[in-house]
Order: C-alpha cells, then sequence, then structure tokens
C-alpha cells in the first residue's frame, strides 16, 4: 500500500509537452494535451518521478488537501488463492517486494485475482513500483506470468522491462557447465522452495 499525500502540479507557461512525464509515470496518471501535460487527480500516487525528469522544471509536487491510500483490500479474494498464486510464481506470500512501498507478494497476488493485468495496474491497485519504480518491477512480472498474463507495454512508455531468468529456469545444460565451478543450482532451489512453502497468515505461522 501507499499513503499518497501529494500531487503532482503542472506550471503550463512552462511546459513544453516533451511527453516524458507521460512515458515515465508508473500509474499512468499523465497524458499530453494539446501538447501539456495534464495530471489525473487520483492515479498519480505522488511518487514525483515526474519532478524529477522533467527537463524544463515545471512540474512539482504539492500536498493534497485530504491524503488517500493506494491499497488491495486482502480480504476480498480467498487467501488460499492468493497464496496459490504467489506461490506459482514462487514467493512467499509474506514476501517484501516494493522496500519503498511495503508491498508484499500477496497483495499484489489479490490484485491480479481483482483484475490487475499490467504492472502500470498494479501500482495504482497498491502502490507498487512508486519508489524507485526499478527493484520491484521483476516479481511483478512473475506474478502476472504465473496467473497467465503476458502484459502489452503501453503505447508510450519507457518504464518496462522484459522478464530475467530465475533460478527455477535455469537450464540443465548451464547447471552442468558451472556444477564444477562453485555453483549448486540444485541446492539452491531446494532452499527456496523450502522458503516459498513456509506457513504463512492462517496457516499455522509466518516466514
Amino acid at each position: 500500500m501507499r499513503v499518497v499525500g501529494t500531487i503532482a502540479v503542472v506550471d503550463a507557461e512552462g511546459c513544453t509537452g516533451c511527453t516524458i512525464c507521460e512515458r515515465i509515470c508508473p500509474t499512468l496518471a499523465i497524458t499530453m494535451r494539446d501538447r501539456l501535460a495534464v495530471i489525473e487527480d487520483q492515479r498519480c500516487a505522488g511518487c514525483n518521478v515526474c519532478e524529477q525528469r522533467c527537463p524544463e522544471y515545471c512540474i512539482k509536487m504539492e500536498a493534497r488537501p485530504k491524503t488517500f491510500v493506494m491499497a488491495t483490500d486482502l480480504a476480498k479474494v480467498d487467501r488460499t488463492r492468493i497464496h496459490e498464486l504467489c506461490r506459482k510464481a514462487h514467493l512467499h506470500p509474506e514476501q517484501l517486494i516494493c522496500f519503498c512501498t511495503g508491498t508484499r507478494a500477496d497483495e499484489l497476488a489479490a490484485a491480479v485475482l481483482l483484475g490487475a493485468r499490467s504492472p502500470e495496474d498494479m501500482s495504482f491497485m497498491t502502490g507498487v513500483r512508486t519508489g524507485c519504480t526499478v527493484i520491484c518491477h521483476q516479481p511483478i512480472l512473475r506474478i502476472l506470468a504465473a496467473a497467465g498474463i503476458e502484459p502489452t507495454p503501453p503505447p508510450r512508455g519507457w518504464q518496462w522491462y522484459g522478464r530475467t531468468a530465475t533460478t527455477w529456469e535455469i537450464s540443465e545444460e548451464t547447471k552442468r557447465k558451472y556444477a564444477g565451478r562453485g555453483f549448486y543450482f540444485d541446492a539452491d532451489v531446494e532452499l527456496m522452495e523450502r522458503a516459498v512453502a513456509a506457513p504463512s497468515d492462517g496457516e499455522g505461522g509466518t516466514l
């Protein structure tokens, strides 16, 4: 979840319509209208990425009159389904995915089960990926893949990264090639599987 207390405000006289802010917004809160950046109030996560990247310095973060929370209510989804999706993605439900917002894997899984179909959807529904916007991207893609979803990159956007291979996907050929060099891939998988399978909330314990 993310508590949103600020909003991006555009200086119309300074905006040149370069589209940089539109392309980097993690929640797709910015659109260009007549070469002017326009902020959609309830989609803006107050992450200040646009402010930092604006070449004309015409975007400023201002305090909102009232804060609101970007979050997905876990109670709206059967917890068994949440746990199944997390573990299919090789993630423990309580695993911290986004260090910037404290978002866990179970909330991301719940967002997908409630209709999220892209990283931008998940950012809007949970607040994930609205800090550094980078580190949590891979587990987001893993959860989407585990749900059978192949997200389509937005037509105008730079915040997109292909999914990297996980320990579980290393080929047997690669394992054999590096077996004599101190790499123990199968042992790593076994250890990580034990961590992923550890009891979570409602299952008799926590990780």
